[in-house]
């Protein structure tokens, strides 16, 4: 039964991705290193932050190197947003990532993470799209690390790279609120 779910799943989600470009299929490697690819613009635009660097424009290059925006519809919902829950463009993902002021934006990517650390739950890929769902720790500058439930979908492009056209994160179940 459980592999009839897995298909069911990997079926929807081929025509839910239907809009987008795509290569030559994904591997559970590729995800792992899109992973990789993903904290490390975090760290590295907090570290360009706290330089008083161009973070900016690094946050563009994170976005733009590794969502789909421009090229098939994203579905965002970061873990810190409540009045604006959704970013479906590259603006309100950057206004997410770096912050604007008079919004709830404080910028996320600018507080300070040091590391980003990965543990799938799973990974499935399936031709020219990848899911992949469990748990990522951001350390902050106090050496704390944050735990965050995520869902991502990716779409390989015609150049192989893959992009992220689902990004969802939430906080985990506090049952003391």
């Amino acid at each position: 039964m459980a592999i009839k779910s897995i298909f069911a799943a990997s079926t929807a989600l081929s025509f839910l991705f239907a809009g987008a470009a795509f290569g030559q299929g994904i591997s559970t490697q590729a995800v792992i290193d899109a992973q990789k690819d993903w904290g490390e613009g975090i760290v590295e635009i907090a570290k360009l932050h706290e330089k008083g660097a161009d973070f900016k424009a690094r946050a563009e290059e994170h976005i733009n190197t590794l969502y789909a925006y421009g090229d098939a519809d994203v579905m965002f919902k970061p873990t810190l947003a409540a009045e604006d829950q959704f970013r479906g463009t590259f603006d309100e993902a950057l206004s997410y990532f770096i912050g604007t002021e008079g919004s709830e934006d404080s910028g996320f990517a600018t507080k300070g993470w040091t590391k980003v650390r990965w543990e799938n739950i799973g990974i499935h890929t399936a031709d020219d799209t990848a899911m992949a769902m469990g748990n990522y720790f951001f350390t902050g500058p106090d050496g704390k690390e944050v735990k965050v439930e995520y869902t991502f979908g990716y779409v390989q492009d015609e150049s192989g790279d893959l992009k992220i056209i689902l990004h969802h994160s939430s906080l985990p179940y506090d049952p003391s609120n």
